[in-house]
């Protein structure tokens, strides 16, 4: 029996980034050797399991052989004699197709450290086309990698695979554990411009790739097209350390300029509605996590009028807080506050200089929240509780912008 580490710890190991997880491969084992040995099965298609001390995953060398359509479509051997190239030999990209053994010695058959040096990202072997998981897992290394080039040949096999119908068996699970995950990464625009380039943004965000050629008032977006701005909303989010959600609603935030009437192009009165029921449906398919979804729907409905903050009366900003909900739930604000900061600053120039509508919002919000609503209401007839709270919060905002 041989242990290797493999995959991502040997790759950023060699790019002196730090290791967080490590994954190991064993040689010439059988699931019975490793039981007996306290290690722990957790796989499902494939025999993986946890260290009894450390809980790091252990797979037994496998080879596999395509056998229907999609992700599942394979048949999996895991035997003592798979060897670890074989092993290698079925991964998807050369920079996660190396192994170190047990002395550290590294093992590199299909050339991933010199494509580390020379900043590419390449396909393994003509495998690669049989998992369309690898559309989104390149897209999405491309994001980490950002100043990586795409093999053109393995630009041309995503292509193929998008052509060939592969791309439309990807399981919802996975395409939005990919995305997720894309989003979190450095550049998240390029893990959507590489999705386009091989035809499967249409796929799995085809409403962001509606927004390809919708053009823009170029005195507000000198980028001119809504599918640009996006790219570059998406970045200014990832610069700012936003989070998951965050990031997320940034991404779909713009997503109704699709549907703006030819007549009234370039400007895009009306956005935030249809942005906000394109949510819903792009929720519907990528189901994501309820908490993604209910921030990505308000942002788009509500960043329109957080932009427009300078110009409202206090009436209307109270009002702006009580359609977020944050008198319950401040950090709401909070969040679409700073997606619309994300959507301000996606022009470098501005990094720096304060988002003027979030100065404002934030300092009228906590003037609101000063009003002790729990002693109005204590003092108020049920019928106009709402409105006096209301009319003290305005009140409460005017006081503190004098």
């Amino acid at each position: 029996m041989k242990v290797f580490t493999v995959g991502g710890a040997v790759r950023d190991e060699l790019l002196g980034l730090p290791v967080a997880d490590r994954d190991f491969v064993v040689v010439g084992s059988t699931p019975e050797e490793m039981a007996a040995r306290g290690f722990m099965p957790v796989g499902g298609d494939f025999p993986v399991f946890l260290h009894p001390e450390t809980r790091e995953e252990y797979a037994l060398a496998r080879s596999e052989r395509k056998s229907g359509r999609g992700y599942k479509g394979f048949v999996f051997h895991a035997s003592p004699e798979v060897s670890l190239e074989d092993d290698l030999r079925r991964r998807d990209l050369t920079i996660n197709a190396m192994a170190k053994d047990a002395e550290g010695r590294l093992i590199d058959p299909h050339g991933g450290a010199r494509d580390l040096r020379e900043g590419i990202l390449r396909h393994v072997s003509e495998a690669f086309a049989e998992d369309p998981v690898r559309i989104l897992r390149t897209a999405r290394f491309a994001a980490r990698f950002a100043d990586f080039a795409l093999a053109e040949g393995t630009r041309e096999i995503l292509r193929r695979m998008v052509a060939e119908g592969e791309a439309d068996h990807l399981t919802t699970e996975r395409v939005w554990r990919e995305l997720s995950r894309g989003l979190m990464e450095r550049k998240p625009s390029r893990m959507l411009e590489v999705l386009r380039e091989c035809g499967a943004l249409e796929k799995v965000l085809p409403e962001v790739a509606a927004l390809r050629g919708v053009p823009e008032r170029l005195d507000y977006h000198p980028e001119g097209e809504s599918y640009l701005h996006t790219l570059m909303v998406v970045d200014a989010a990832a610069d700012m350390g936003l989070s998951g959600p965050e990031r997320f609603a940034a991404l779909l935030h713009d997503i109704g300029k699709a549907g703006t009437p030819a007549e009234i192009l370039p400007s895009h009165h009306g956005h935030e509605a249809r942005s906000a029921e394109l949510v819903l449906e792009a929720c519907r398919r990528l189901r994501p996590p309820r908490k993604w979804a209910d921030l990505a729907r308000i942002a788009a409905r509500e960043h329109g009028r957080v932009h427009s903050a300078l110009e409202m009366r206090a009436a209307k900003l109270a009002d702006l807080f009580s359609a977020l909900d944050a008198y319950r739930r401040p950090c709401r604000l909070e969040s679409v506050l700073r997606v619309c900061e994300a959507d301000y600053y996606f022009l470098p120039e501005r990094l720096g200089s304060p988002y003027p509508q979030g100065v404002r919002v934030r300092a009228a919000f906590a003037a609101a929240m000063k009003v002790d609503a729990g002693a109005i209401a204590r003092e108020t007839e049920k019928e106009k509780v709402a409105e006096k709270i209301r009319a003290a919060r305005i009140a409460a905002i005017r006081l503190a912008e004098k």
